[in-house]
């Protein structure tokens, strides 16, 4: 497995200054979710130092990875081009890096848009990205307090107001985003009602 300081190196020269201030206090973030929650923190780690590696990779570029690769839904063309650098920063990762791990790879994929039937630690780097200190959008808050009830609850939180974010600027919700909330909605409600 890649370690943190091979990833570092590698992050450092894909990001600019200010996106790589960003990933690290994801990793900082992913790590307090881990205290509280549990989870794979070396595998959560990598993932959270990793997961914006194709974040400046031009669009098109982009989009063509998705027309020749069979890993990537092909449906992801149809929806906003920030989508994209998530599902082909996992594949650029294995091509150009070596990374082999499926779960990491898979965090990384799944970070923007979530889908239903995360693993632990897919929520943690789901939510790390969303509620992260230097995230002040409206609503980074809301999703801070939801996730001292619970991770879902913190999930969920960030996944409808992405949707309500998306909706209220009239483009399209990319499928595995609503299903995602819809997970989440029925994992937080069995949640409530075990308590």
């Amino acid at each position: 497995m890649m370690t943190e300081h091979e990833a570092d190196r590698i992050i450092q020269q894909a990001l600019k200054p200010r996106r790589y201030e960003h990933t690290i206090r994801v990793v900082e973030t992913a790590d307090q979710l881990v205290e509280r929650y549990g989870g794979d923190r070396k595998r959560i780690r990598l993932a959270a130092y990793l997961h914006d590696y194709a974040k400046y990779r031009d669009a098109d570029e982009m989009r063509s990875r998705i027309n020749s690769s069979p890993s990537i839904p092909d449906n992801l063309h149809e929806h906003q081009d920030e989508l994209l650098h998530a599902f082909v920063g996992a594949l650029l990762l294995k091509e150009e890096c070596g990374v082999e791990d499926k779960a990491v790879l898979q965090m990384i994929a799944s970070h923007t848009t979530g889908r239903a039937g995360m693993t632990l630690e897919e929520k943690i780097l789901f939510l790390a990205d969303y509620i992260e200190p230097g995230r002040t959008f409206a609503g980074a808050d809301a999703a801070r307090q939801a996730a001292e009830e619970s991770l879902e609850a913190g999930c969920l939180q960030a996944s409808s107001q992405m949707i309500q974010f998306l909706a209220g600027k009239q483009v399209s919700i990319y499928p595995a985003s609503v299903e995602a909330y819809n997970d989440l909605i029925r994992q937080e409600q069995r949640r409530r009602i075990s308590l």
